[in-house]
């Protein structure tokens, strides 16, 4: 049981050129080979051929030469992650941005759907999963436009970039939203609140859990 403070959000506000994957495992940790090297506790977004996967953020668990390991992808069910399809290329995120003053921070959407499928030869319709609704993550901050975060928050948000929010729990543990950000820099002039601002991301996929 934890509560959700003393969690430390950051902003990734820069990455490295895409480097190619040449080939990608099935496995309970997928390993890749790409054509440069990156380092173990590397963050990088993965584009590919593995939906499942495509526009998240994961964390390389290890990494040689120029094979690296993905912690956390189970890539072992070859119906959802097709052999030799996992190619594509990654992008390390190499600056991070310390978003600091969250006041709120809301989660709505990744709520799962069903399909309800009447059938002739019974009164009681059979009910299958369709996935989950998109999700998005709002902060609040208190507005401070001196900040390190809001410049680099109103980048993101008018380039319409994809980027990362990272929060980092305080027993270890990190959550990953990998997407877009709308940055809305006009703070809420409620008379005795403090004025703050707000920031949606939007997320493209599942958000990535260590």
């Amino acid at each position: 049981m934890q509560l959700p403070n003393n969690i430390a959000f950051a902003l990734a506000s820069a990455f490295s050129a895409a480097v190619l994957i040449s080939a990608a495992s099935n496995a309970s940790e997928a390993v890749f080979t790409a054509t440069n090297a990156f380092a173990a506790g590397d963050f990088v977004e993965y584009t590919g051929g593995w939906s499942k996967a495509n526009g998240r953020v994961f964390r390389l668990k290890a990494a040689a030469g120029t094979s690296f390991t993905i912690e956390g992808l189970d890539t072992t069910d070859t119906s959802q992650y097709p052999a030799g399809a996992g190619t594509g290329s990654v992008r390390k995120i190499t600056t991070w941005v310390p978003i600091t003053g969250v006041t709120a921070a809301e989660i709505s959407g990744g709520d799962a759907k069903n399909v309800e499928v009447p059938l002739v030869d019974t009164d009681v319709p059979v009910v299958l999963p369709d996935g989950f609704t998109a999700t998005t993550v709002t902060l609040t901050t208190a507005d401070d436009k001196s900040l390190p975060h809001h410049a680099a928050l109103k980048k993101v948000s008018d380039s319409v970039a994809l980027t990362c929010l990272r929060g980092l729990l305080p027993g270890g543990g990190v959550l990953l939203y990998a997407g877009y950000c709308s940055f809305n820099e006009s703070p809420s002039l409620s008379k005795g609140s403090v004025m703050a601002v707000k920031s949606m991301f939007s997320l493209q996929n599942k958000v990535v859990r260590y």
